[in-house]
């Protein structure tokens, strides 16, 4: 992500739930502190932004709640391939979730060795979220079962010659005008 506090990211902010519950007077004083920053500045680092937010915030004489300071954070940002990795309170990476994916693991396959095999050579960076266990084995993955009715049920039917269909059609275009000469007679 980066941030920059440029006019149109600072218009953002009301689109933000939890500042636009805030008072005009609150709004802003909030505004005038974040301009305070030089807005031609592109920040490729969440904490240094951050750091600069609360700087600016402070010497407004603010006191803001962690709602309204993640609104700002997320007004302030967009998704940046160069950036630097967003990192949690305890210096792990945080998951982006435009980039979440699942997948179908066999499911005589362990998930770590199809991980291995089949994920991380065509994304090297990706992770399994292990919070996310089965109810009933409480192992990590959620474990259902696929069932292709199209493979097992479906049965081919050779298409039929479209010479085949326009004839058809023509006999049923033969038969509606005579009907409809039968009504009208």
């Amino acid at each position: 992500m980066n941030f920059q506090t440029s006019k149109e990211r600072i218009e953002r902010l009301y689109e933000q739930k939890s500042f636009t519950k805030l008072t005009k007077e609150e709004q802003e004083a909030i505004i005038n502190a974040i301009r305070d920053i030089d807005d031609s500045k592109l920040f490729r680092n969440r904490d240094e932004f951050e750091k600069e937010l609360k700087k600016v915030i402070k010497k407004a004489g603010l006191s803001i709640k962690a709602s309204v300071m993640k609104a700002i954070l997320t007004a302030l940002s967009e998704r940046d391939e160069h950036a630097d990795i967003c990192l949690d309170k305890d210096g792990n990476p945080e998951p982006d979730p435009e980039l979440r994916d699942y997948e179908n693991v066999p499911l005589k396959q362990d998930i770590y060795e199809y991980f291995e095999q089949e994920v991380k050579p065509y994304v090297p960076d990706a992770w399994i979220n292990e919070t996310i266990t089965d109810d009933k084995d409480g192992f990590v993955g959620k474990v259902g079962y696929e069932i292709p009715f199209t493979r097992y049920f479906y049965k081919f039917e050779k298409l039929r010659p479209s010479s085949e269909i326009a004839k058809e059609i023509q006999e049923l275009e033969a038969s509606i005008v005579e009907k409809i000469r039968g009504l009208l007679a």
